[in-house]
């Protein structure tokens, strides 16, 4: 038995969550496994990493059930670092969720997500199992800056408080590696567009219940309360996250329906929460040019002889930037949440940063996904009850503070939250 395993241990991300894993203050408290397909690629990650002996390996092939059914009964927790996962994900997660085994990944493909949800979620709860998707970069950062707004607008404003606004702004730098790229190319290639379509719907992950009607999208979007404006365009990733944060909403509603308790009550986002994030960009032109380059994007892939030239282009499966690309990179996340606004209560507003540098969808993305499952392992007394009962939950939802104070202790992440009045910001912060 092993405390982790991570399987596709070999693959880009994969190599660096192990590193990170190797390389952890806390390595004496926790047994670490590897899987992979490849038997050699296994040796030479080994050897590459300087693991111990006691780092025990598995080949294990993802699309074939009874070798997945046998190497996760082995592990406690386990990261699925094996994409895309719509072709290569279902496996573990099935398995995990039969086993009563915990889970994360780092998909971003809700359409994939919404079908683990209605397939095993019931599966999970019977087992125990605390299975959560979009443990890297999506959704982890979109996920915490929401949890965090609404913590410090009901620490100020009381328990009832509920969200009206919630929107965050993406500034980021970092690389593309070619699984994102055959994550994109499946996509569209190998799913059926009806799943598609539904995937992306509003609320499409909240099978429970649905919120507040969306907030309409824009050509150009401005960052409420920033001074000097922070102005953006569309962001590749927001369909993805807002679908996981939209799933957080519906699991703390219903937590809140079923057990009506304080802790429940802080974490609801009430009833008139609306959801959105852009990317931030210079100027009000720039920011109408990422969006319209985003459009143009997307029609590049949906034509097949642009997306034959495009996948040309790409990175290899298994490459990605190099490490002096990826110490280069850089996240600053900035959330403001508004409260809905009463006779007697104007409307509260809080900002939320968080910030990395180094390249978010590789190097904290190994972080974020590593900081999970250790959060489950080691601090699983932190998580609210609910959760700890199984089911197919969220990073938010499910990991909530227990996670912020890992990803903070590791060096890499920190946040601040804080309540703004006008233009001017209130001294008094939650972190």
């Amino acid at each position: 038995m092993v405390d982790i395993l991570v399987i596709g241990a070999t693959g880009f991300t994969g190599q660096l969550i192990v590193k990170y894993f190797s390389q952890h203050p806390e390595r004496s408290e926790f047994t670490l496994g590897v899987a992979a397909r490849s038997k050699s690629k296994l040796g030479e990650l080994k050897q590459k990493l300087g693991l111990p002996d006691s780092v025990q390996q598995f080949c294990v092939d993802v699309t074939k059930q009874h070798e997945v059914d046998e190497v996760v009964q082995i592990a406690r927790v386990v990261i699925n670092a094996v994409g895309p996962y719509w072709t290569c994900g279902t496996p573990v997660l099935k398995a995990c969720a039969h086993f009563g085994r915990h889970y994360v990944d780092l998909s971003g493909e809700p359409h994939w997500i919404r079908d683990m949800v209605l397939e095993y979620d019931f599966v999970a709860s019977k087992t125990h199992a605390m299975i959560i998707p979009a443990c890297g970069f999506d959704s982890v950062p979109s996920e915490l800056a929401v949890f965090l707004s609404n913590k410090t607008l009901k620490t100020l404003a009381g328990a009832d408080t509920e969200i009206d606004t919630s929107i965050t702004a993406f500034n980021v730098k970092g690389g593309l590696s070619g699984g994102s790229f055959n994550t994109f190319f499946t996509a569209v290639e190998q799913v059926p567009r009806y799943k598609m379509q539904i995937g992306h719907t509003d609320w499409a992950l909240s099978t429970h219940v649905s919120g507040a009607r969306k907030l309409p999208k824009r050509l150009v979007y401005t960052l409420p309360f920033s001074n000097p404006p922070i102005f953006g365009g569309t962001w590749f990733m927001a369909a993805s996250n807002k679908a996981i944060v939209q799933r957080s909403w519906g699991l703390n509603e219903r937590a809140l329906w079923e057990t009506q308790t304080k802790d429940a009550k802080l974490r609801s986002y009430g009833s008139k929460f609306k959801y959105d994030e852009f990317k931030v960009a210079g100027s009000k032109l720039s920011s109408a040019l990422l969006s319209l380059g985003m459009l143009c994007g997307l029609v590049v892939i949906i034509i097949p002889p642009l997306r034959w030239l495009a996948k040309k282009l790409a990175p290899r499966a298994g490459d990605g930037p190099s490490e002096e690309q990826m110490k280069k990179g850089y996240m600053e996340i900035t959330n403001v949440s508004s409260s809905v606004a009463t006779a007697s209560h104007p409307a509260t507003h809080v900002r939320t940063v968080i910030k990395g540098h180094v390249d978010p969808g590789y190097l904290l993305a190994s972080v974020m996904a590593a900081e999970s499952a250790l959060t489950l392992l080691l601090s699983q007394s932190e998580l609210p009850e609910w959760a700890r009962k199984g089911g197919v939950l969220t990073p938010g939802s499910a990991l909530g503070d227990a996670l912020v104070k890992r990803l903070e202790a590791s060096g890499q992440i920190s946040f601040e939250s804080e309540v703004v009045l006008g233009r001017e910001t209130e001294t008094r912060k939650t972190k």
